[in-house]
């Protein structure tokens, strides 16, 4: 039985439908990237905003399609959306033979099972993930599910319930598989990596996990990704100024600036806990390259909350900032709040600033002109080396045009020159040495893999 993924969403989903995949394949499915010849076709959902929302259900109707026109037997909707509105998708999506929502992914074994579309008994396969994307020494590893915090503005607790972290063997054990499967890269990834073994009574929180997988891996860059500014210890920066594997890069989600905003945003933070851990964290990390997230038009947001927001970006220069507007999302608190600021306001906020943090990007980088920096090579392009700095994370941070290492493999790690910035987005770059390249396989550490498979089913819900 060939079976065919179509992910949505965020980096989670896509360590969610590589497990998912893997035990599927547990079970003589055959994994293909041409859905046209897919005999199952998953849907992994997004039900984050009301684009994403979108996008999965065109997705799901592409798929009943090709229910309907080709090979495909049967259709699976999973994740995020069905959670929330699996009533509302079963009655207009008959075409769908299986939903199944976050909480519910151990029924999807059986569930295919007593439909014939599987086999009753595993057969051998590589681990707990196969990989489903275009770069593989790029990887995600998630750390943990669920999240704590109540935000006014998030559905995610609602979707994917309450913080559970994964125990720290565990999660190593899946890092080496990673690493046997070629990740040169490896992103750690939760709804707030800083609250990682809070809720665990072994002890270990994200300062020993980091350490953990340096000295059990060799996976040459760990980068961190989505951790709120008040789990930013002294403790946790210690470990990343003194461990170089561990990149000088944070994720670091602020929303807004405005304390008002915050406020009703339910957010842990003020304006001054964030200036605080900017300024620590940059005293302590090196060339430390700092990301956010802003939403602009939330309800209740004056000219002069707004003011405030692009005030304090100007003040902090972040690297980077994803910024997008406030849509409402059925069954949070800000749901309940009037919706008073009009789309047209929204829009021309969110351009005014993406236009500002092009311009302290730009800033930003001109930094670097002149000195030499990391590179990792992700592909080549007309005779082109494509890759990106430690300070640019995969997909979200712009490209380094790498000149004299189109020769180079993908997951090569090289020193260049950075001769210039381009469209405050990308660094061009001159190629001077390798530091490290990709080997053919990974033979340390072997003893741990076959516990592996006593994991499976332990991630994602």
């Amino acid at each position: 039985m060939k079976i065919g993924f179509i992910t949505l969403g965020c980096d989670k989903n896509t360590v969610d439908s590589e497990r998912y995949l893997a035990q599927l394949a547990d079970r003589g499915a055959v994994p293909t990237d041409d859905l046209g010849d897919a005999e199952i076709i998953v849907v992994n959902t997004c039900g984050f905003i009301d684009a994403a929302k979108k996008e999965s259900l065109d997705a799901i109707v592409q798929a009943g399609e090709l229910k309907r026109d080709g090979a495909c037997q049967a259709v699976v909707a999973v994740g995020c959306m069905v959670q929330r509105h699996k009533g509302e998708l079963a009655e207009a999506l008959p075409e769908v033979d299986l939903f199944l929502g976050s909480s519910e992914m151990d029924r999807l074994l059986p569930e295919l099972e007593a439909r014939g579309l599987i086999g009753e008994q595993p057969v051998a396969h590589p681990g707990v993930r196969l990989f489903t994307g275009e770069t593989p020494h790029i990887r995600y590893l998630k750390v943990s599910e669920g999240c704590d915090h109540g935000c006014a503005f998030c559905a995610i607790p609602l979707m994917r319930g309450k913080h559970r972290s994964f125990a720290l063997d565990e999660v190593v054990r899946e890092a080496q598989l990673l690493e046997t499967q070629g990740a040169r890269e490896v992103n750690l990834v939760a709804q707030d990596l800083a609250h990682y073994g809070r809720d665990r009574r072994d002890g270990f929180t994200l300062p020993e996990l980091l350490e953990a997988l340096v000295r059990e891996t060799d996976i040459p860059w760990l980068r961190m990704l989505y951790l709120y500014s008040t789990g930013i210890t002294p403790r946790l920066l210690e470990v990343m100024a003194r461990e170089s594997r561990i990149l000088p890069y944070l994720d670091m989600p602020m929303q807004h600036a405005s304390d008002a905003v915050l406020a009703r945003m339910r957010r842990p933070e003020r304006q001054r806990t964030i200036r605080e851990r900017v300024k620590r964290v940059r005293d302590v990390v090196p060339d430390l390259a700092l990301r956010t997230t802003c939403i602009v038009g939330f309800p209740g947001e004056t000219d002069d909350d707004f003011e405030q927001l692009m005030a304090f970006l100007e003040e902090i220069q972040f690297e980077r900032v994803g910024a997008f507007t406030y849509s409402a999302q059925e069954g949070t608190r800000a749901a309940e709040m009037e919706d008073d600021v009009s789309e047209s306001l929204k829009r021309e906020r969110l351009e005014r600033l993406l236009e500002l943090q092009r311009q302290i990007t730009a800033e930003r980088y001109d930094r670097f002109e002149g000195r030499s920096a990391r590179v990792m090579v992700d592909r080549v392009e007309n005779e082109q080396a494509v890759g990106r700095t430690v300070w640019q994370a995969d997909d979200v941070d712009g490209i380094t045009s790498i000149d004299g290492a189109d020769s180079l493999a993908p997951g090569t790690i090289v020193d260049a020159m950075i001769d210039g910035v381009e469209d405050d987005v990308d660094f061009r770059a001159t190629f001077m040495r390798v530091v490290s390249a990709p080997q053919p396989a990974v033979k340390r550490r072997t003893r741990a893999l076959p516990m592996l498979a006593t994991t499976i089913g332990s991630f994602g819900r």
